[in-house]
C-alpha cells in the first residue's frame, strides 16, 4: 500500500490493485506543482471525493473526463454531475459500502458543509463525508473536512481502521490538537497522517500538537509526492 499526498487534502492511495484519487485538487493547489500533475494522477482507477469545496473538488469534472475514470461520492452531487458534466459516477450514501474490484469503500458522517459557486449563489447538492477504505488485509479512515465527532466510536467500533488521514489545519476543521483528541478518545490507530495544513498562513503549520498529544501512535508528516509505504 502507499499513500501520496498531494498537497492540502488531495491524496494518491494506491490498494489492493487500484489508485483512489481522494479530492484532487490539482489547480490552483500551491502545494503541488503543475510539473507534477501527470504523475499524480497517473493510472487512477477512481476519484473519491469528500465534499463540492473547490479546495477538495474544482478540477473533478474535467479530470474525470481526461483520465476516464469513475467518480465515487455522495448521492445527490453525483447524480448532480452525472446529469450536468455526463460523468461516470458512484453514487451511494452514508452508511452504504461500494466495492471498488475488491477495495470496500464504507462513506461515513462528517460534520462541515458543502456547497460550490453557481449563478444565483451557491449550489448544495448532497453532504459532506469521510470514507472508511479497506484493502491488503487494513483499514484507512479518511475525514475528510470535519470536526470532533461523537461518531468516531462508532466508526472504530465497525471498522477498527489502523490508519487514521486527518484534516488537521484548524479554522475550517479540527485542529491538530481537537485531530489528536478524537484519535486518542475514539480509535486505535498505529498511524495518523494529517492534512487540510500548511496550503493556506491561516491553517497550521506544524503537526507538532498532534505528535506531542498521541504518544504511541507513528504520527507521519508527509512530504508532497513522496510516497509512504504501509
Amino acid at each position: 500500500m502507499k499513500i501520496t499526498w498531494l498537497g492540502h487534502a488531495s491524496f494518491r492511495i494506491e490498494i489492493g490493485g487500484q489508485v483512489l484519487l481522494i479530492d484532487p485538487w490539482l489547480t490552483g493547489n500551491p502545494m503541488l506543482a503543475e510539473d507534477q500533475h501527470d504523475a499524480a494522477t497517473q493510472g487512477a482507477t477512481h476519484i473519491l471525493l469528500t465534499h463540492a469545496h473547490f479546495d477538495h473538488a474544482s478540477d473533478l469534472p474535467g479530470l474525470a473526463k481526461t483520465l476516464g475514470v469513475p467518480v465515487v461520492g455522495q448521492f445527490d452531487l453525483m447524480s448532480w454531475w452525472e446529469e450536468k458534466e455526463g460523468l461516470e459516477v458512484v453514487g451511494f450514501n452514508k452508511g452504504g459500502t461500494v466495492d471498488l474490484n475488491g477495495v470496500k469503500v464504507t462513506m461515513v458522517h462528517a460534520t462541515h458543509s458543502s456547497s460550490f459557486g453557481g449563478e444565483g449563489g451557491p449550489h448544495v447538492p448532497g453532504t459532506e463525508c469521510g470514507f472508511m477504505i479497506a484493502g491488503e488485509g487494513k483499514t484507512i479512515y479518511v475525514s475528510g473536512d470535519t470536526d470532533v465527532m461523537a461518531d468516531m466510536k462508532v466508526f472504530h467500533d465497525l471498522h477498527k481502521p489502523e490508519i487514521g488521514i486527518l484534516c488537521a489545519g484548524g479554522h475550517f476543521t479540527m485542529d491538530m490538537t481537537r485531530a489528536a483528541y478524537a484519535a486518542k478518545t475514539f480509535f486505535d490507530f498505529k498511524t495518523v497522517i494529517p492534512c487540510h495544513y500548511k496550503t493556506f498562513p491561516i491553517l497550521e503549520q506544524s503537526a507538532e500538537a498532534l505528535k506531542s498529544g498521541l504518544p504511541g501512535v507513528d504520527v507521519i508528516e508527509p512530504e508532497v509526492m513522496h510516497p509512504i509505504e504501509l
